[in-house]
């Protein structure tokens, strides 16, 4: 038996939209307009302008954990009562009779005050005090000094949006309740907290009703024991709050001015005047080829026409947003100064300097960058002699690895934390010395309640223990995943029989770094492909971005050689190239009108509900960000409700995934080997 409690959003958004109902500033609308307050004009038009972040409910899938945690914390508080979501008069009505009572708990309380409404996760009132809890599926580390500040005094970049939230919270709720004495509080996984129980994770599950509604079913195991000792912690934030509330913005107004100057101009539907720099990067209200043919129009073309007097021609050629890392102080200068299109751009404004070893600095390839966008230059840069010497010092044959994993909130099994690596899934190709290729493995472990790390472990080490061979990852990702893994093995009560062998097996092949610096290196540390990317290789084609699932369209298209290969059914299960999870004769490169098609776009959708630009905002990598289409199908897999014809579908889609990272790797060194030749 189940009790399922339903997410209403649907029904809230639908409420929040209706240009009938009054135009409330909530909290994700204040949100939004910290971010940008000419993105309130935008917000809410769905059927005019196009929103990269319309809530979609596959997209909700990446934080299925946050309906998780929610909901666990209201476990924590049995004597709650929830608001039955209709509409925002109903949902006050309920509030304001709960709170006629001397003490109680509410969920979702509805605190309306002028023109601003807000939900409040937890409310409890005691007498004239309030609680104010703000639930995030955010981590949180117990063992270090609370602190929200940094070292200047100003708060966190990390933790600023969360403080906002709860100090436009507080600013309603003591509008309603000035009399009140209002305490502030968030509530988010303890880092450091032991679960002390098996499959709580399980007992939380997302459902979907048959209206699409997504709620949490929890299962009638709950147990106290379960609930005994927290995974949550309540940390005060009374401090951020004080400090937020007495600061002044940019525009010199006060937090009140601030939040009124916002709900007056989302009241009325009027748009702020743009104010176009970096946080522009970020923009939700860009518009696709397709969604322009479909009539939705670009908030973010709207404003920078606007603020810079710019025709659709403008925005046919890269611009200061499109430069890979760039520093963002140089950033707002060169917005302060109108230097906005690369063409405006000097050397000297990227402060260019030298690398001090073999291949490019940062600088340096920005600075490519730029300069072949201005000599019309659509050739690529290849530093064959620094390239040649690097790989000089590799043994074959080459191992090519592609790590999954995931993080969640509420531990699968007793004696896990929340928010602990899951290493789900690997890839593992081979190159020999002769130029042949296999597919040499791989393992996946996506069954419900299962910590599969250390069997992960074994058998990375079964395959990649078998020779000397030099081993390559994309990004710092494998490296930081093993050595989680193995602090995990050095904190477990019980230790592994093997547990020594493991240990050094990830010592050998990782580093180590403290204080920003490396205090250990293994003798067969593993090669960093995206580092050698950015020193050696670039292609206009990749613009600002070197993600393996850019870089290897780019350097497919400059490639004869690779070309000419793989136009062949050379791939496959029993083809001259061997694989796991491809038929034999699998062809990867396909041209048309003289462009070799993404090898991405050939692999069947993960997802049937998802759009291609949806898809393309999961699969989005780089060294902060790896693999959110796994992490969201392992999401699936382990909280919601599928079938078995849909399980083994994803699990097949990702296998192939993540075998096609791996080959990804293998192109683009065999294309850079063939240019060194």
């Amino acid at each position: 038996m189940e009790n399922v409690a339903y997410m209403n959003l649907a029904e809230k958004q639908v409420t929040m939209n209706n240009p009938i109902s009054t135009r409330y500033l909530t909290k994700s609308r204040y949100k939004i307009g910290m971010e940008c307050p000419t993105k309130l004009f935008y917000t809410g038009k769905k059927k005019e302008y196009a929103n990269s972040k319309q809530s979609d409910p596959f997209m909700e899938a990446l934080a299925e954990g946050g309906y998780q945690v929610g909901e666990l914390a209201k476990r924590y508080y049995p004597e709650g009562q929830e608001i039955e979501w209709n509409d925002h008069e109903d949902a006050e009505a309920q509030t304001n009779e709960l709170l006629k009572n001397d003490r109680v708990t509410i969920f979702e309380a509805a605190i309306r005050y002028e023109n601003l409404f807000i939900l409040i996760d937890i409310l409890v009132k005691n007498g004239n005090r309030f609680d104010l809890i703000e639930v995030k599926s955010k981590s949180f580390d117990t063992n270090k000094t609370a602190s929200f500040f940094g070292k200047k005094g100003g708060l966190k970049p990390d933790w600023k949006p969360y403080l906002e939230d709860v100090a436009f919270q507080n600013y309603v709720l003591a509008g309603k309740f000035p009399e009140a004495s209002i305490k502030n509080f968030l509530m988010m996984a303890d880092k450091n907290a032991k679960c002390a129980t098996n499959g709580l994770n399980q007992k939380f599950r997302i459902t979907r009703d048959a209206n699409n509604r997504k709620g949490v079913a929890v299962h009638n195991s709950l147990s106290d024991e379960d609930l005994e000792h927290w995974v949550l912690t309540q940390v005060s934030v009374d401090e951020a709050v004080r400090v937020i509330q007495d600061n002044v913005s940019e525009t010199d107004r006060s937090f009140a001015e601030e939040i009124r100057y916002l709900s007056d101009a989302y009241e009325k539907d009027e748009k702020i005047a743009p104010r176009i720099g970096r946080k522009c990067k970020q923009c939700e209200f860009v518009c696709s080829d397709a969604e322009s043919s479909n009539g939705l129009k670009s908030g973010f073309k709207e404003c920078w026409s606007e603020a810079l007097g710019w025709e659709d021609k403008d925005f046919d050629n890269p611009n200061l947003l499109d430069i890979w890392k760039l520093d963002y102080r140089i950033r707002d200068k060169l917005f302060a100064e109108g230097k906005i299109k690369l063409a405006d751009i000097t050397e000297a404004d990227l402060n260019v300097k030298d690398a001090g070893k073999p291949g490019l600095s940062r600088s340096e390839r920005q600075w490519c960058q730029v300069k072949k966008f201005q000599d019309g230059d659509t050739t690529r840069h290849f530093d064959a002699q620094g390239f040649k010497e690097e790989m000089q010092s590799w043994t074959f044959p080459l191992h090519f690895i592609d790590f999954e994993n995931a993080t969640v909130a509420l531990p699968f099994s007793k004696g896990r934390k929340p928010y602990e690596v899951i290493a789900f899934q690997f890839s593992h190709h081979i190159v020999h010395e002769n130029g042949d290729i296999e597919h040499a493995g791989q393992y996946i472990n996506i069954n419900q309640a299962v910590f599969p790390n250390i069997e992960f472990l074994r058998e990375l080490k079964a395959q990649l223990g078998k020779d000397e061979g030099t081993i390559f990852r994309y990004a710092p990702h494998e490296n930081t995943v093993l050595n989680t893994i193995s602090r995990q093995l050095e904190e477990m009560v019980e230790q592994e029989s093997d547990h020594d062998e493991l240990i050094e097996f990830i010592n050998g092949i990782t580093y180590l770094k403290q204080n920003n610096k490396v205090i250990r290196k293994g003798s067969r540390d593993m090669i960093d492909m995206l580092e050698l990317v950015k020193r050696y290789y670039f292609d206009p084609q990749m613009k600002g971005s070197n993600s393996l699932k850019v870089v290897l369209p780019a350097i497919l298209n400059s490639s004869r050689f690779l070309q000419e290969k793989y136009k062949h059914p050379i791939y496959g299960a029993e083809s001259e190239i061997s694989s796991h999870n491809f038929p034999t004769g699998w062809t990867w490169v396909e041209i048309a009108d003289g462009i070799v098609k993404d090898p991405y776009k050939k692999l069947p959708k993960l997802f049937e509900d998802v759009t291609e630009a949806e898809m393309d905002l999961l699969s989005q990598e780089d060294e902060l960000n790896n693999g959110g289409a796994a992490m969201t199908s392992y999401a699936k897999l382990q909280f919601e409700e599928i079938s078995d014809d849909e399980k083994e579908s994803l699990k097949n889609g990702l296998l192939r995934y993540c075998e096609l990272d791996t080959l990804a790797m293998v192109m683009v060194f065999e294309a850079w080997r063939e240019w060194v030749r």
